[in-house]
């Protein structure tokens, strides 16, 4: 059992368009994303325990320790598993919450990456993304760790390489409830299906999230954001909000329209990447363990 700390990062995620192509009979809704990771967001430090117990540090108000994500998968691993170890785990939590960039799902999807290799369970990443997807339907991307093409409620994912831009984050001050915006009656759900190749070469900037115009009605510090941003690029919405962003060829023009940020506003930049820091990280971890 290792004596030192496991610390991966939990990287965010943007969805570069979101369409709502149809909605099942179990409530649930098909949709087409494109889902970009990127080089910032939480960090989670992990240390194994001889018994069951799972200690997450600090608490969060309003979120009992069982119901964070975090505390979840690891329970649901140990359940899955029958593993009989537990962990301390420390989270740094950088991401804003309720802000569409899936924070909440990659802290999970850290966790089960980090206690599969620290309890030594050696699950594939199709086992350890079946066991996320009860989590939430985020949660396998980030378990994969590619930036990906998403399809069925986010689940069927089909890695992409893009060219890397930079993106500037803005989070509003609001927090916005996923389930609250695909249960307005005014959401598109009838977006016609996309093939990937397309989209691809050239057309990502006509694409939208159709969550928007729904959000920036009812959020209007969202619409706000948008109008300030929309000055510098193709100001978007990310998932279901609360977070826009807009994307730059170079770091130098994205920091200084961060630069320029109005002191209502909080936000980050970041830089789009095709594989997750999480799993460099644990390859490197786990090639020093093996020297």
């Amino acid at each position: 059992m290792m004596s030192e700390p496991l610390t991966l990062p939990a990287p965010a995620k943007l969805n570069l368009f979101l369409h709502i192509t149809g909605q099942r009979a179990d409530g649930y809704h098909e949709l087409q994303t494109l889902f970009q990771l990127l080089d910032y967001g939480d960090e989670l430090s992990f240390l194994a325990r001889p018994g069951p117990e799972i200690e997450l540090t600090p608490q969060f108000s309003g979120i009992p320790p069982e119901s964070n994500l975090v505390v979840r998968a690891a329970r649901l691993l140990q359940q899955e598993t029958g593993c009989r170890q537990g962990a301390s785990i420390l989270l740094d939590k950088r991401l804003p919450m309720g802000g569409g960039i899936g924070g909440g799902s990659s802290d999970a999807a850290t966790t089960l990456l980090a206690l599969n290799h620290l309890w030594r369970l050696n699950l594939s990443l199709d086992e350890l993304a079946a066991i996320g997807v009860r989590l939430g339907a985020d949660v396998p991307v980030f378990v994969r760790g590619r930036t990906a093409w998403a399809e069925g409620i986010g689940e069927r994912l089909t890695p992409i390489e893009l060219s890397s831009y930079w993106y500037l984050v803005v989070a509003p001050d609001c927090q916005i409830s996923t389930k609250e915006i695909f249960s307005n009656k005014g959401l598109t759900r009838d977006t016609p299906r996309i093939r990937i190749a397309p989209a691809l070469e050239g057309q990502l900037k006509q694409l939208r999230n159709d969550c928007q115009p729904i959000v920036s009605e009812h959020y209007p510090k969202v619409k706000e954001a948008l109008g300030w941003l929309s000055q510098y690029g193709n100001a978007r919405l990310t998932g279901t909000g609360a977070c826009i962003f807009a994307s730059f060829t170079t770091e130098e023009e994205c920091r200084y329209v961060f630069s320029l940020l109005p002191a209502n506003f909080k936000g980050f930049v970041a830089r789009g990447v095709n594989r997750s820091p999480a799993h460099e990280l644990l390859q490197r971890q786990t090639q020093t363990e093996l020297q």
